[in-house]
């Protein structure tokens, strides 16, 4: 019996946020944003009761153990995403060619990257806000896990290969995550 309270996991619901469960699909919503995802696991219920989400697994082992530490965190990165919007900044280093970065199109798009005629692309997810600021670019979104997505994108576009990496420095680095500093 004292392994049921051990795995049962409790989260608050704040006040502001609305919490809908239907099926395997968790919305979280305020008045301006809204996250939604599938959260299914056979051996994990997932119920809404008295301003709680409640996760308690069916039997008790370390699998369960190990998904529902894993639905807790993606329900608070919901939670806070509904409540703040989550921001990277990824930086623009040229030093070898002056390279341009512009937004189309639902991609970031970088051009002359070491002299290269093709432009690489970096594909921006959906429900991504980007914005370049100077030499950095700006991703914003309430969902933690596609504005992450999206800055690891723009980092691979600009992947180097068969040169050394203390000399060639160029290309996408993000250097803020959301809320610390690389």
């Amino acid at each position: 019996m004292i392994e049921v309270h051990r795995l049962r996991k409790e989260i608050e619901i704040p006040q502001g946020v609305e919490v809908n469960l239907d099926i395997d699909t968790l919305t979280v919503k305020t008045d301006k944003n809204e996250n939604k995802k599938k959260l299914f696991y056979p051996n994990v219920r997932i119920e809404i009761k008295d301003g709680k989400i409640i996760l308690e697994p069916k039997k008790f082992s370390k699998r369960e153990k190990k998904i529902i530490n894993t639905f807790r965190s993606h329900i608070t990165n919901m939670i806070q995403g509904v409540q703040e919007i989550f921001e990277y900044r990824v930086e623009i280093c040229s030093s070898h060619f002056p390279m341009t970065v512009n937004v189309e199109n639902g991609e970031v798009v970088t051009k002359n990257f070491l002299g290269e005629k093709v432009p690489r692309r970096a594909k921006i997810v959906e429900g991504v806000d980007a914005k370049i600021e100077g030499n950095i670019i700006v991703l914003k979104s309430s969902d933690k896990e596609k504005v992450g997505q999206t800055a690891a994108n723009c980092e691979k576009s600009t992947r180097i290969t068969n040169r050394d990496r203390r000399r060639f420095q160029d290309g996408l680095w993000i250097t803020h995550k959301a809320g610390k500093d690389m």
